[in-house]
C-alpha cells in the first residue's frame, strides 16, 4: 500500500462556493457513464463518498483517464494490483481502462475533486502525428496505471495547479470555458510525456491477460446474476478452464469467480430493498430476483457481508452504514 505525507491543498475550490447540486455520487455519475459527451469528452465533478451509496464507488472502468484530487478525508483508491491512499492536496491520475474502485479510509468522510476527460479531446478522433508522437507514447506504456502527485516535486505543484484549474473552470462554466480546457489538458499531457521514461519503439496496446478476462467475466456475471449460474458458465464465457478462471480472478480481485457473484448479488439485492418502488412479498421472493432459491443462504451471507439481516435492513433502511474492511465495500 502507498502511503504519503499529508499535503497542503494548491488551487483547490471553496467548499463553501459548491452548491449542494454540484456534488455528485455513484448512482447519478458512474453508474450512468456520465463522461461528458461526444463534442466534449470532459466531467469535472466534486463528489462526496458519504453521499454514494454504501460510501463507496464500486469496481469500474472506462476508456476515459481521470484524475483525482482530495479535498477533505483520505481516499482509499485501489486497483487490481495495489492501494493508494489519498490526502488533502494530493492526487492521483487513473490511466485509461484501469480497473479501481474508491472508498474513505476508516469509514469517515470524504470528499474529492474528479476530472475525467477522453484523450481524443486533445488528439482529434483520427490517427494524426500528434496522436503517434504524444497520444500512443503513454497508451503503450505498459507500467503506467497510475500515477501518484503529491507536491513532492516541482512539477508536482504544477500538475495539480493546472489540474485544479481546469476543474474550476468547468465548474464555473463561463464563456470560452472549452477551450480554456483543452489548453490545461494539454499543458498537463505535455508534463506527464516528459516525466515518463522514454522508449524509441513503443511496444503495441496491451491489456494484461488475467485483467482482460476478469473484466469480461464480471460483465457476464453483472448481465447473468440472477441466472443459477456455475463456474463453468463464467469461465465459459471467458474461454478458460475453470481452475484458470479462478487463478485469474484471484490474481487480479484477490477473490474466487463465486465469491463475487455472491457478493454482487448482495449489493444487488440491498439496491432492492432500498428502492421504494420495489415491492417484495417475502425476503424470499428478494432472494430468487437475484440469483438465490435458498433463503437461509441469502440470509446468511448478507449478515455476513453487512452485519445485520435483510428485514432489518430493509426496516432501519441502513442506507450509510459501510460494511467492515474485508467485506462488500472491497469487491464490486
Amino acid at each position: 500500500m502507498h502511503t504519503q505525507q499529508t499535503a497542503t491543498p494548491r488551487g483547490a475550490l471553496n467548499e463553501t462556493n459548491l452548491s449542494q447540486d454540484s456534488i455528485d455520487t455513484y448512482d447519478n455519475l458512474y453508474a450512468k457513464n456520465d463522461y461528458g459527451t461526444l463534442d466534449y469528452p470532459v466531467n469535472a465533478r466534486y463528489l462526496d463518498l458519504h453521499k454514494s451509496y454504501l460510501n463507496w464507488i464500486r469496481w469500474h472502468w472506462h476508456e476515459e483517464m481521470e484524475i483525482l484530487i482530495v479535498n477533505q478525508g483520505v481516499a482509499e483508491v485501489s486497483t487490481d494490483d495495489d492501494t493508494y491512499l489519498i490526502r488533502p492536496g494530493q492526487g492521483l491520475i487513473i490511466n485509461q481502462n484501469v480497473m479501481h474502485c474508491i472508498h474513505a479510509q476508516d469509514k469517515k468522510q470524504c470528499t474529492f475533486h474528479s476530472l475525467v476527460f477522453h484523450p481524443d479531446y486533445i488528439f482529434g478522433h483520427k490517427s494524426n502525428y500528434l496522436q503517434t508522437q504524444y497520444l500512443l507514447p503513454l497508451q503503450n506504456y505498459q507500467l503506467f496505471k497510475v500515477f501518484f502527485l503529491d507536491e513532492s516535486a516541482p512539477w508536482h505543484e504544477r500538475m495539480l495547479q493546472t489540474l485544479m484549474e481546469a476543474i474550476e473552470v468547468n465548474t464555473a462554466k463561463h464563456f470560452g470555458y472549452e477551450i480554456a480546457t483543452k489548453g490545461y489538458l494539454c499543458h498537463f499531457w505535455a508534463e506527464l510525456l516528459r516525466q515518463l521514461p522514454q522508449t524509441e519503439t513503443p511496444p503495441p496496446p496491451r491489456v494484461p491477460q488475467d485483467e482482460q478476462r476478469v473484466k469480461e467475466a464480471m460483465l457476464y456475471i453483472r448481465t447473468h446474476h440472477a441466472e443459477p449460474l456455475t463456474l463453468q458458465e463464467i469461465a465459459d464465457s471467458i474461454h478458460v478452464s475453470k481452475s484458470e478462471c479462478c487463478r485469474c480472478f484471484a490474481r487480479t480481485l484477490q477473490m474466487s469467480p463465486f465469491e463475487y457473484l455472491m457478493k454482487y448479488r448482495i449489493y444487488e439485492s440491498t439496491k432492492k430493498l432500498m428502492d421504494p418502488e420495489q415491492n417484495f412479498s417475502s425476503i424470499a421472493e428478494l432472494a430468487l430476483s437475484v440469483g438465490f432459491n435458498n433463503t437461509s443462504y441469502y440470509n446468511k451471507l448478507f449478515k455476513k457481508f453487512l452485519g445485520c439481516t435483510p428485514t432489518y435492513y430493509r426496516t432501519h433502511k441502513v442506507l450509510h452504514q459501510e460494511p467492515e474492511r474485508g467485506t462488500l465495500s472491497y469487491f464490486l
